[in-house]
């Protein structure tokens, strides 16, 4: 679907209704912020995503059951302790609950919560007893980018998007902040992302929106192959901007999955983008295949492949290791007529035509994987299926980082 839309600044306080602010309450040992909070202004329709590890973190448990109404007040999110695997964690989860339904008049129930960061780990209840009442006090319409970096663990830089777009002639936005850096390979979720629209949206239809925008961006970001405890995705609708409610899947509907999947698909760039130790984003696009859903699956494998990754790393266009990642890839396809084109700022170059060797300059692509930003195009030949998958190399500085994760 082709319509406009426009970036602007702003993050998940660009909607109307939304205020954000964040707080250094010690839980980072660095001093850095380390808990944020997303408030709207009044209870709205909301919807939410986690994690499908089955070892799950108290605050995804708490937060499943206070979305299942399909409504919420805001989010209260803190990183530097996962709040998972240890024996106050429920208990933790539950008091940061209490304090933040205390300090804005609202229900416990009314808020999603989310931690992220080292696992097994006890997280003492004073640091949200100190920062809730810190970070209330200093709630602002230009809080998303203190926000976005509270949440913020190995992550290199901050995660901050809106757009602006029109819904049967009223203006609407969209807005997100999230985080993400290392372990993950997620189903329907990612490590934290925040979203707040000011549209008016039913629960049900933006609990349907998430899911099919989050299949074809967020679901398809593969860094390393592990799943955390404790991965969520949150969206609230303030329903400010003041446009015809939408009940149903009519072309409004369209308009506002489509901008979510905007939003979504650069903050599943800058996640990829900013993979522990990566010096290059990989985008894989996959064409000519038997369905969308083989097609997204062959690019999330061709991405997670760690010898491909590698090869990237190195400038090497080493393009056997995409085509075998093309076969291992789940599900029953043709793989006889495989056409595969590596592409960059540098260029692009034909490396596999009919899924077998086709000439080609070696320096040139060499010269083409160079680019901080690569992209694999692979076309299968065998029917109209498209996806896209994102993912980055893999470095040196990934073992470094997580053999130095704790210390």
């Amino acid at each position: 679907m082709n319509f406009d839309f426009k970036e602007i600044d702003g993050g998940v306080c660009a909607p109307g209704g939304f205020r954000a602010a964040a707080a250094a309450t010690g839980i980072k040992h660095n001093g850095n912020a380390d808990m944020a909070a997303i408030l709207c202004d009044h209870t709205c329709p909301a919807a939410a995503m986690f994690t499908t590890n089955k070892v799950t973190a108290a605050p995804v448990v708490l937060s499943r059951s206070n979305i299942a109404d399909g409504y919420a007040r805001g989010i209260l999110a803190n990183s530097g302790n996962a709040n998972a695997c240890n024996q106050t964690a429920a208990d933790t989860a539950q008091q940061s609950l209490d304090i933040i339904a205390g300090a804005t008049s609202a229900s416990p129930s009314e808020f999603i919560i989310a931690s992220t960061g080292v696992i097994g780990q006890d997280l003492p209840a004073r640091h949200f007893t100190d920062g809730i009442p810190e970070i209330i006090r200093n709630l602002s319409h230009d809080g998303s980018g203190d926000a976005a970096r509270a949440i913020m663990t190995t992550d290199t830089i901050v995660k901050e998007f809106a757009v602006e777009f029109d819904l049967g002639g009223v203006p609407c936005r969209i807005g997100a902040i999230g985080k993400g850096s290392g372990m993950i390979n997620i189903n329907l979720a990612t490590m934290l992302v925040f979203i707040t629209t000011d549209v008016a949206i039913t629960p049900g239809m933006l609990k349907s929106a998430l899911g099919s925008s989050a299949t074809v961006t967020l679901n398809q970001v593969y860094i390393d192959g592990d799943m955390s405890t404790n991965d969520t995705t949150a969206i609230l609708a303030s329903g400010n901007a003041n446009n015809k409610i939408i009940e149903s899947d009519t072309e409004d509907y369209n308009v506002f999955c489509a901008a979510l999947t905007v939003i979504l698909t650069k903050m599943s760039r800058a996640l990829a983008r900013d993979g522990e130790g990566a010096t290059k984003l990989i985008e894989c696009r996959v064409t000519g295949a038997t369905s969308n859903t083989v097609a997204r699956a062959i690019a999330k494998t061709v991405v997670g492949s760690d010898l491909f990754k590698a090869a990237v790393f190195a400038a090497d266009a080493n393009w056997g290791r995409a085509i075998c990642a093309v076969g291992y890839t789940p599900g029953n396809f043709p793989v006889d007529d495989i056409t595969i084109t590596l592409k960059s700022r540098a260029g692009e170059v034909v490396v596999c035509s009919h899924s077998t060797q086709q000439g080609y300059d070696e320096q040139q692509a060499s010269t083409i994987l160079g680019e901080d930003e690569i992209t694999v195009a692979i076309d299968m030949g065998d029917g109209n299926g498209k996806g896209a998958a994102w993912g980055c190399d893999l470095t040196y500085d990934y073992i470094k980082i997580n053999a130095e994760y704790r210390s």
